[in-house]
């Protein structure tokens, strides 16, 4: 069951969040959609199945859908919350190309940004400026995305061990403090799970894992973390030296700046928090997803 709350709309996007309470783990029906959209997950994962294609998306996959695709889903993991933004093509100047995208720490710090925004009521300027950079930054424009796409197609075994990665690396697995440890886990070499891992995803185990680690922290700075000292080694940081050079390094942005970044404007809540997002009155939930 999906239900949606509206963060703001105008006649070139609506942004709104997605909640799915849903355990099945069959695919659904065919859906097609008629608009240009990009999903974002904030928790929880879900898979989705496009033009023969599978993809598992999580907080550090999201997809770029196109009008006529036709598309199914199944939640084996159960319920999880989405940012959807749909939008015109005229948004960018030209209509972006559907895929799967890897969200990295940039387009993770968009996102923010983007809800930040919404909750100072200025939708017409800070809002707009927000969401297009996000969907440029997703949709890869050289300007702002320099991560290698994933690859749209693959061998299902090497997506299964790709996302099965993933998984540990999200959750926090013990055996995913290492690279050995987490290939031992996954029954494969570490060489095997490091090529299929890069060629899968469109980026290393180290850096994926580093991107993980600083979305961790930006939830904490956005929470009023007050030690960085401290924040550094919850997170498994050599020190705090070593958790504002990687911050950096990611988001192009240290700890003190992004606390100034994510600092809610009136009437904002940060992150979208929506366990039960209302269902709206006459709306067709599957159109937002």
């Amino acid at each position: 069951m999906l239900s949606a709350s509206i963060l703001a709309a105008r006649p070139e996007f609506t942004v709104a969040v997605v909640g799915c309470r849903s355990d099945h783990v069959r695919w659904s029906g065919l859906e097609t959609r008629d608009d240009h959209r990009l999903v974002l997950v904030r928790r929880g994962r879900f898979r989705r199945w496009v033009d023969g294609g599978e993809a598992d998306l999580d907080p550090t996959m999201a997809y770029l859908g196109a009008p006529g695709e036709e598309e199914r889903f199944a939640h084996p993991a159960g319920g999880d919350l989405c940012t959807s933004v749909s939008f015109t093509p005229a948004l960018l100047g030209h209509p972006p190309t559907a895929a799967t995208v890897y969200v990295d720490a940039r387009v993770d710090l968009a996102h923010r940004r983007l809800v930040v925004a919404a909750g100072t009521g200025d939708v017409d300027y800070a809002l707009t400026e927000e969401l297009v950079r996000l969907v440029a930054a997703a949709a890869g424009e050289p300007s702002v995305q320099s991560q290698p796409r994933p690859r749209p197609h693959s061998r299902p075994a090497d997506r299964a061990l790709a996302a099965a990665a993933r998984e540990a690396i999200t959750e926090e697995a013990a055996e995913a403090a290492g690279l050995s440890g987490l290939a031992a886990l996954l029954e494969v070499s570490p060489y095997r799970l490091s090529r299929v891992f890069s060629r899968e995803t469109g980026v290393s185990l180290t850096r994926y894992r580093n991107r993980v680690r600083v979305t961790r922290a930006m939830d904490r700075i956005a929470e009023g973390a007050p030690s960085l000292a401290d924040l550094a080694a919850q997170l498994g940081f050599a020190d705090q030296a070593h958790l504002t050079r990687t911050i950096r390094e990611h988001v192009g942005h240290t700890p003190t700046a992004l606390r100034r970044l994510l600092a809610p404007g009136p009437g904002a809540t940060g992150l979208p928090q929506v366990a039960r997002p209302p269902v709206l009155a006459g709306a067709d939930p599957g159109w937002l997803r």
